[in-house]
């Protein structure tokens, strides 16, 4: 089960100049800062797991509530970002952020190999069966459903101001922990998800690579 009734999940990639840096920043300010925001609860940061998967990086935030996503604690931590934070977020390329609700969680734990997959969908009620499947698969940890607020996640901040590497963000997301990335093989086919109606999917297949919890932080 995920720690808390709502998410921010963002993929990215980084142009290689920054990579260095980026690495140096996310560790050292970036998520500590973020888990430091009251009512974020854990954040965590994913790489690609085998060359197909884009964008490179996969990070996610559990929260509370969607509200304090909309909160005034994190809207000051975004219109106010440190001049590292701007020097970095220049080289990020081909970013996916959104906001979401915790629309279902299944599963005892984290594993250290995760599928995402972006989508559209009308109905998510169809997907239920297909949670529960793969919630049963061999190997598999969690099972979690994401719903985007895309009005939520389209308000800009200085953070955000100038930058052309932002892409619209996904109406829903799944995300599956496991063990490791062979249980993915077969698990919630392209057909599958389609059937159900959902249209418009990017898979990726990521590794753990950094987790955090809750941080003392002050800038």
């Amino acid at each position: 089960m995920l720690a808390g009734e709502a998410m921010v999940a963002i993929w990215n990639g980084i142009a290689p100049e920054g990579r260095d840096e980026f690495y140096a920043w996310h560790n050292d300010e970036h998520i500590p800062e973020r888990v430091g925001i009251p009512g974020f609860r854990r954040g965590r940061r994913y790489i690609a797991a085998d060359v197909a998967t884009r964008p490179e990086f996969f990070t996610l935030y559990e929260l509370e509530t969607l509200q304090v996503a909309q909160g005034q604690d994190y809207a000051t931590r975004l219109n106010a970002p440190t001049p590292w934070t701007k020097r970095v977020t220049a080289h990020f390329r081909d970013t996916f952020r959104v906001l979401a609700k915790v629309a279902d969680s299944r599963g005892p734990g984290m594993g250290g190999a995760l599928l995402t997959i972006r989508f559209d969908l009308d109905d998510a009620t169809v997907l239920r069966h297909l949670l529960a499947d793969a919630a049963n698969a061999p190997r598999v940890c969690g099972v979690h459903l994401g719903a985007g607020d895309r009005a939520a996640s389209a308000v800009q901040s200085a953070e955000s101001q100038g930058r052309t590497d932002i892409k619209p963000p996904p109406g829903w997301f799944l995300l599956v922990e496991a063990t490791d990335p062979a249980a993915f093989d077969g698990l919630l086919p392209h057909e599958a998800l389609a059937n159900a109606g959902a249209h418009g999917m990017e898979r990726g297949i990521y590794r753990l690579e950094y987790i955090r919890g809750r941080t003392a932080w002050s800038a």
